[in-house]
This record gives C-alpha cells, structure tokens and sequence, in this order.
C-alpha cells in the first residue's frame, strides 16, 4: 500500500507545469531525504527484536528521540544555502534551475526523517504485540492524506517537485499521529511486563542497542546512500535531464512490487521461533511470492501495458516514456532479488548476526559505484539504463554472499 504514493505523486507532477524539471529535482530532493532517512528506517526490525518490557522500551525510545534529533540537525545543515549550492550545483553538477526546486523541495521533507523514525518505532511494538492490522490502518491514512494534499495543491497549480515534497510530508505526519494513537494500549501493555533478559548473557543497554543496530544502520545507509553517488553519475551520463526525469517513476513502479518483499524481513524475525517448520514454510512463501511477483512486472516491463503505465497513467510524454522501456526490463526481476534478501536479513537478525548484512551492502554498493562509474564513463549508456544495469547485478552478488552466512545460521535454528 505504501507503494502506490510513489506512482501517485508522480503521476501529479507529470501533469504539472515544466514536468521534466520537476520530475528531475523531486527524484533528486527524494534521494537526499531517503539518506537522511537511512540511520533509523531499521528501527522496527531492532524494536521487534528487542523490545520486550518496560526497561527495553523506554531505552529504545530514548534511542530512537536522541538519533531522529542528529538526523534532522544534519538534514538543516545540509539546507544552508552555501553547503547546499555546493553539494547540488558544484559536486554534482545540477542546473541552478533544477537546483532552486530542490531546495524548496527539502525543505518541505525536512520534517520526513524523523516522523518516519517514530512511525517504524511504534509498528516495531504493534509486531511485537501481534497488531500488524494496525499498521494496514495507519498507512491507510498516510495514503488518503497525502492524496489529498497533492490534488489539492494540485488545484493551485504548485510547482511539481513542492507538491510532490509537501505531499508526501503530510502523509507520513498523518501516519505518525495515527500509529501512535493505535498503539497507546500496546505501549501501556509493555510497560507493564516484568523485566526480562535480552539473551542469555545480556541485558539491554545502550551499549548493546548500539552494538545491534549500527550494522542494521550501515546497511540502511550504504543502500540509501548510494541515491545520490546514481545521481551524480546520471547527471554526467547521456541524457543527464531525462534520466534523473524518468528514473523516480520507474523506481515507484518496481517499488509497488519490491515492497512486498521489504515488509518480509520482520515477519521472518516475528515468526521463526526456533522451528524447522516454521522455517520451511517461510522459506516456501518467499520463493512463491517472489516467482509470482516477477510474473506481473514482466508482464507490464514486456508488454504494450508499459506504455499504458508510464504515459497514460503516469503522465509522462512519448519522448520521456521512450527511456523507460528497456530500465524496466532490466528491473523486472528485482522483486524476486528483493524478497530472497529480506528472507536472508530476517534469519541473520533473528540470529544476531548483523554484521554479515553489513558486509553484503558494501558489496552492493561498491558494485553500483563502480559499475556506473564504468558504463557512465566509459560505454556512454544512457544514465537511467546504467544504473537499472548496475542495481540488478549489485543486489545479485549480495544474495550471493549471504546464502553462506544464512545457510549456517538456518542450520543451528532447525
């Protein structure tokens, strides 16, 4: 569900004034929010894992307040119009006319990171607590409010890339307020167990918070921290304009599909309980979802509904729609990928083992870098192209690297 404001706002923009620029300065505006994003967007994976009484939850929570803080004075730093213009303009080489919408753009995220931080803080304890309804709820009001606040502003005929930083900020607000209110009574529920013991030998502190999720923190950063290095390297490319335009609506397409299997790694960690079963039949619902979720985008990727989706749906012109077509193959296969290493991620949290998810992100990245460095720099391939390339291979040699590490682990479980 949370898949579809992507597609949504992007479908607004494009009916908007200058749809190209527009298009080209959210995408980028939105790389930057997801990196900010990065440190804390695992904070539901460690919640579910770690938040069993009174003790636990309030350490998490004094965690989770004390990053979102250093998170957003970073986000207000980088918006002082000097280090701004350099990083935007003079590092990566953006034109002052996509620039000035992208400082517009991040400032109305700037309220994004943290909202988003609390939000999966508090779906960590409705998991925990077995309410995984509300979190359909909450993102439900997500959705309509930040519907609603695109036509709206869409009504004004706001500049594309405010409308769609301005949307998407409302509608994660929403959320926010929403899921904490519904898990009031969870909260008041874990507060009232007894303390417990974290694992055999440790009892959790700050220390061990630290110690448990920075490798879930590194891996959210590589992974969403590599946006911007693809936008540097596509604002270089061929076509640097139409690339940077198409690749945010490509991407929320393939992300209608990915997330699925995004939402699968604390369902792995909620569910295994030390059971040979319960392994097997998460392992069977991982292959069959991920087979079944390739199907339908290839269909779309393969087939005149790809025209059908990025020009009559999505907005964008025949000449834009042209780029689309042959990114889009080349991610078709992503969902699989995606599900197959939120399965591996599940089993190496539930074991402890964060270290390894690390190391399989830096692989991926560095793949990524290099390879556009390589086909940007020396084949000439269009940028949007390059990087569909060099995401499918980085995420391959990742899954490659954990099917050890998983394997190990799967073994001392069952």
């Amino acid at each position: 569900m949370m898949a579809v404001e992507g597609p949504f706002v992007a479908a607004v923009m494009a009916r908007l004034a200058d749809a190209k620029y527009n298009l080209a300065a959210h995408g980028v505006a939105f790389s930057f929010a997801l990196i900010f994003e990065a440190p804390i967007i695992s904070i539901t994976a460690a919640t579910t894992a770690l938040c069993k009484d009174k003790h636990s939850f309030r350490k998490l929570q004094r965690f989770v307040t004390a990053l979102n803080l250093a998170i957003t004075a970073c986000m207000l730093f980088m918006l002082i119009p000097p280090v701004f213009r350099f990083m935007i303009q003079d590092l990566i080489g953006i034109p002052e006319r996509v620039a000035d919408l992208i400082h517009v753009a991040l400032m109305l995220l700037l309220p994004w990171p943290a909202a988003i931080g609390f939000r999966r803080f508090y779906q960590g304890v409705l998991i925990v607590r077995g309410l995984t309804r509300r979190i359909t709820y909450g993102t439900l009001v997500r959705l309509v409010t930040m519907a609603v606040t695109a036509l709206v502003l869409f009504r004004f005929e706001l500049e594309g890339a405010y409308t769609g930083a301005a949307a998407l900020s409302m509608g994660v607000i929403a959320e926010l307020i929403a899921i904490s209110l519904m898990a009031r009574k969870p909260v008041a529920d874990i507060k009232n167990q007894r303390k417990t013991e974290l694992t055999n030998d440790h009892e959790l502190s700050y220390g061990y918070i630290v110690k448990f999720y920075y490798p879930l923190a590194a891996m959210t950063i590589l992974t969403l921290g590599v946006h911007p290095m693809v936008t540097f390297f596509m604002g270089k490319s061929r076509f640097p304009i139409e690339s940077l335009a198409v690749l945010p609506v490509i991407n929320s397409l393939v992300f209608v599909f990915r997330a699925v299997g995004l939402s699968y790694q604390e369902a792995v960690i909620a569910l295994i309980k030390d059971s040979k079963e319960n392994l097997n039949k998460l392992l069977q619902f991982a292959m069959v979802i991920g087979l079944c979720l390739v199907a339908v985008l290839s269909t779309i990727a393969f087939t005149p509904l790809s025209t059908i989706w990025f020009h009559y749906v999505s907005g964008l012109d025949l000449y834009l729609t042209e780029f689309a077509y042959l990114p889009l193959k080349i991610l078709a296969v992503m969902p699989a990928l995606s599900v197959i290493i939120t399965f591996q991620w599940g089993v190496l949290v539930y074991s402890g083992k964060t270290t390894y998810i690390s190391i399989a992100t830096v692989i991926e990245v560095v793949t990524i870098i290099t390879g556009l460095f390589i086909l940007t720099g020396y084949f000439n391939t269009v940028g949007v192209t390059a990087a569909a390339i060099v995401f499918v291979i980085g995420r391959i040699l990742g899954n490659l690297y954990l099917f050890p590490q998983t394997g190990k682990q799967v073994s001392l479980i069952t």
